[in-house]
């Protein structure tokens, strides 16, 4: 199995339980791992042989950018069906935070991981 990666994503959406956080963008960073075998793409030299990581994050920003969740559980779920189910990724771990949520903090979020790893 190989990884590849995508790191420090950031994306301005609405999240949060309190009043004001609905009233706002806040910025949330992803990292995410997901697995694939890149020995076709690297024998081809195409792009078409590889999980398209420009791709993937195009349709996260898309996605978490048009989003208004109240919880970043919820965030991290629908974003890994998401690369799971679109792009064919049997395993990904994510990781999704929310910097400065917390005082004193860098930042706080939730650590995933999804499908088989094989």
């Amino acid at each position: 199995m190989d990884i590849v990666y995508i790191r420090d994503l950031k994306i301005e959406t609405v999240i949060g339980i309190f009043d004001w956080e609905r009233r706002i963008r806040q910025t949330v960073s992803i990292d995410l791992e997901m697995a694939t075998d890149i020995r076709k793409a690297a024998a081809s030299d195409s792009i078409t042989d590889t999980l398209d990581y420009k791709a993937v994050a195009k349709r996260l920003i898309a996605f978490v950018g048009e989003s208004e969740f109240l919880l970043v559980e919820t965030l991290s779920e629908k974003v890994a069906e998401i690369v799971l189910t679109e792009f064919n990724v049997p395993w990904l771990k994510l990781r999704l935070s929310k910097p400065g949520a917390v005082r004193g903090s860098q930042d706080v979020g939730i650590i995933i991981e999804r499908g088989n790893k094989t």
